[in-house]
Parts: C-alpha cells; sequence; structure tokens
C-alpha cells in the first residue's frame, strides 16, 4: 500500500474513472426505487421496467444529458467516500491487528469488516450533501417524473436553495440511512474481494494481475449489492422526499413495506446490480493500479524517512 494520502488519491482516481462508466445504471436505479412510492401495488407506475429498458427510455426522451444528470456530484461524492474506504481501511486494519493480535499483516474477518465499515461511514458523512443533491438532479425528469420532483438548475443551485430553504440539517438530511447503507456495503466490499482474492491464489493458483482482480472484484460486488440494496433504497426516498415525509429510517423502512410490500425494498435492484458489479470491479481494478501509480510517485518524489512515518 501507499501513503495514507496517496492511498486516498488512488481510491477517489479509480472511483471517479469507474463511475463514469456506470452513471446511467444508477439513474434508473434511483427513479425505479422512486416510482410507485407509497402506492398500492395496483396504482403504481411501470414508466422504468428494468436496465435497459429504463436507460432507453430515458435517453430517448431527455438525451445524454437525462441519463448522466448529477454526475458533477457524483464525481466528488465518489472522491470522498471511496477515497476514505480505499485510504482509510488498510491503515486502520493493520492498527488495530497490532493492537489485539500483536501483528499487522493478521487477517481477522471481524476487524476488516470493523474497519470496512467504520471507513466507509466516514465517506458517507463526508459526502453525503453531493449524494442528496445528486440523488434529486437524477430523479427529475420533465417527461415521466417519479417521487418529488425537485427543479435545480445544476448541483450548486441545488445546493444554495437546499441551504436556504432548510440551512445546514437540510444539506444532511437523510445522513443516518446513507452511514448505515454504506456501513453495509463497505463492511463486506474490501473483506470479500481480499477474501476471494486470497482464495483464488490458494485454491485455483491464479497470480496478481488483471485476472484475478476481475475476479475477486465480480464477487465482490455482488455481495454488495445484495447487502446494500435495501438501506439504498430507503436512503433514495428519504433524500428526495419534500417535507418530513418520512420521520426516520424506520420509519421509512416501515411505510415502504406496510404500503407497497416487502419486495419495495428491493425495487431497482437489477439497474442496481447492473451499476455496482462493473463499478466494484472498476474501482477495485483501477485502485490497484492506481496505487501501483502513487506509489512509484511517491518513492520517487517524498523521503523515505516520510514514508516509514505516514
Amino acid at each position: 500500500m501507499s501513503t495514507t494520502a496517496g492511498a486516498f488519491i488512488a481510491g477517489g482516481i479509480a472511483a471517479c474513472g469507474a463511475v463514469t462508466a456506470t452513471h446511467p445504471f444508477e439513474t434508473v436505479k434511483i427513479r425505479m426505487q422512486l416510482q410507485g412510492e407509497l402506492q398500492d401495488k395496483g396504482h403504481q407506475p411501470h414508466h422504468y421496467r428494468g436496465p435497459l429498458h429504463g436507460v432507453s427510455v430515458i435517453v430517448r426522451n431527455e438525451g445524454l444529458r437525462g441519463i448522466y444528470r448529477g454526475i458533477g456530484c457524483a464525481y466528488i461524492y465518489q472522491i470522498l467516500l471511496n477515497g476514505c474506504r480505499l485510504g482509510f481501511y488498510e491503515p486502520m486494519r493493520s492498527t488495530l491487528s497490532t493492537l489485539i493480535f500483536k501483528d499487522a499483516n493478521m487477517q481477522s474477518l471481524g476487524i476488516n469488516m470493523f474497519c470496512g465499515a467504520a471507513s466507509g461511514v466516514m465517506g458517507a458523512a463526508a459526502g453525503s450533501p453531493f449524494f442528496l443533491v445528486k440523488t434529486r438532479l437524477q430523479s427529475y425528469s420533465p417527461f415521466l417524473p417519479v417521487g418529488t420532483q425537485h427543479r435545480y438548475r445544476n448541483a450548486l443551485d441545488g445546493m444554495s436553495q437546499i441551504f436556504r430553504t432548510e440551512g445546514v440539517r437540510g444539506l444532511y438530511r437523510g445522513v443516518g440511512a446513507a452511514m448505515i447503507r454504506t456501513g453495509f456495503g463497505s463492511s463486506v466490499q474490501l473483506p470479500t474481494y481480499f477474501f476471494a482474492k486470497r482464495r483464488l491464489m490458494r485454491h485455483l493458483g491464479m497470480e496478481e494481475g488483471a485476472p484475478l482482480h476481475l475476479a475477486s472484484s465480480t464477487a465482490s460486488g455482488f455481495v454488495v449489492c445484495v447487502v446494500m440494496h435495501p438501506p439504498d433504497t430507503i436512503m433514495s426516498r428519504m433524500y428526495n422526499q419534500n417535507g418530513n415525509l418520512y420521520a426516520g429510517v424506520f420509519d421509512c423502512l416501515a411505510k415502504t413495506i406496510r404500503t407497497e410490500g416487502i419486495l419495495a425494498i428491493y425495487k431497482g435492484f437489477l439497474p442496481h446490480l447492473a451499476r455496482i458489479l462493473p463499478h466494484t470491479i472498476l474501482t477495485l481494478t483501477l485502485a490497484e493500479q492506481t496505487n501501483k501509480l502513487i506509489k512509484k510517485l511517491e518513492n520517487r518524489f517524498l523521503p523515505s524517512t516520510a514514508l516509514k512515518t505516514v
């Protein structure tokens, strides 16, 4: 691993590359999570019926600009989230392993999951205002609206409107749901990635390289999607609400299940899977490569004493 700062930069760069490719499916996912919000099953609209259908409908009616709504906020959020997740995970893990087992290289599933969740929660809290505005920008459609519609000209206009009407508290609306969602996903993403990587190396004889990173990332991405989607649906609805439709995470969960049924918390699962698999693969695969590049730059430009202490 490079230094903590280097790993933060490497993680942010890798995530931005991944989000560029997967943002259209994120837009479809959010709209599917919001369509039919708190409506009985027989009265729910079905404007967006899956990842490919959703992309085609949005592009046909709104163009590329429509499918890439909120991409600027997505970049900033991903830098903060994955910078924290990939930058702080290893230092936290090695520190705790040293304190508990007296061995920094000791791998413990409990420690790995805790550090993954903690680093993810830090990133989610830091990036929550940007994810809030991103969600509202992506949910807006002049052709096939779903959920509450927010008319923001751009991300900056969205931030200023929320701040003027609701203050700082408004910018952090739904942060609890975001931290739960990211804590769930982060607790399994890196541990399952490294677990799959070690098992593939040990049992299949795979060596360091793109095929190993690809296979490990695929396994990690699927597990993350299954674990993270229910709180992701709750987060999308809390971010997009106008006023106080939901009192909190559990109120949103209860109202959603009571009105729409238990499967409502898995609305948009397929576009989420279509987004998160390539996103996880690209993020972790690119992170391996960008981390190596950052480490080379650090070895070249930083003094050896700085590398030992950071």
